[in-house]
């Protein structure tokens, strides 16, 4: 079974972020950049799949700027067997919508034939959470979002989904959209002989316009601000005090 796993280049999750000085964005001069977390514990899934015998074959996929191609490395370095990177941007501060990058992968999909994708529940850099979901609405697929455990067996995927009133264990039949949460796994480092081996590994470059998708941003970011400083704590004499003060607040 082939595996496919999109992969997002962003801020790395170590460095704090700057605003620019005109309000406009993210100033992402001389920034790190990394693989989106998530995605990388999406990656990880993915060879564990292969080491177990269940998956044959890994592709990653990245959707953005050229320099995206040092995050398809990373998942060569990690596992992936071949990469695809579909150049949509020249600008590193455009960031394609989740519709977009649904059209594309869906693009990617239909001519790749995967069994199973997995995704990252989200990306840091927007929170959006939406482009797993929309691409299992484009291509009529069922979806297991949220997920801290995996099990592939014939048809079917068994996946336990993190939720709001604790865990719920859900059948998916194959082929299907599954997103990653936090807890699924713990990712590997690429080892430096993998890194190097990577280098190697085939990686195709196509466009947005090859998968007749227009990646014209329909949303307008009207300002970008820091988030307001936290107030100074307050210290008190006793329990009883700080009881009184969190009642006072209608905290408890």
């Amino acid at each position: 079974m082939k595996v496919l796993v999109p992969v997002k280049r962003v801020i790395d999750y170590n460095v704090k972020v700057r605003v620019k000085a005109d309000g406009s964005g993210v100033d992402l001069a001389n920034v790190k950049m990394s693989m989106n977390p998530f995605d990388e514990i999406a990656v990880e899934e993915a060879i564990r799949l292969k080491e177990a015998g269940v998956a044959t074959e890994i592709v990653a996929v990245s959707i953005g700027v050229k320099q995206a191609q040092e995050t398809l490395r990373t998942a060569l370095a990690m596992g992936a067997d071949r990469a695809i990177l579909v150049v949509a941007a020249d600008d590193v501060h455009q960031d394609i919508e989740p519709l977009a990058v649904a059209k594309i992968l869906k693009g990617v999909i239909d001519a790749e034939e995967p069994g199973l994708v997995i995704a990252g529940k989200q990306a840091i850099d927007n929170d959006m959470n939406a482009t797993g979901q929309m691409l299992a609405a484009l291509l009529g697929w069922g979806q297991a979002t949220f997920a801290s455990e995996l099990t592939v067996e014939g048809d079917h995927a068994t996946v336990t989904r993190e939720v709001d009133g604790g865990l719920q264990t859900i059948k998916v039949t194959l082929p299907a959209i599954v997103t990653a949460d936090l807890r699924l796994n713990e990712p590997r480092y690429a080892s430096l002989p993998n890194i190097m081996k990577a280098k190697k590994k085939p990686m195709e470059e196509k466009t947005a316009a090859d998968y007749g998708v227009d990646v014209t941003p329909r949303l307008q970011v009207v300002g970008t601000a820091e988030p307001a400083a936290r107030q100074a704590g307050e210290m008190v004499g006793s329990v009883d005090e700080l009881v009184a003060k969190l009642k006072a607040a209608g905290a408890i």
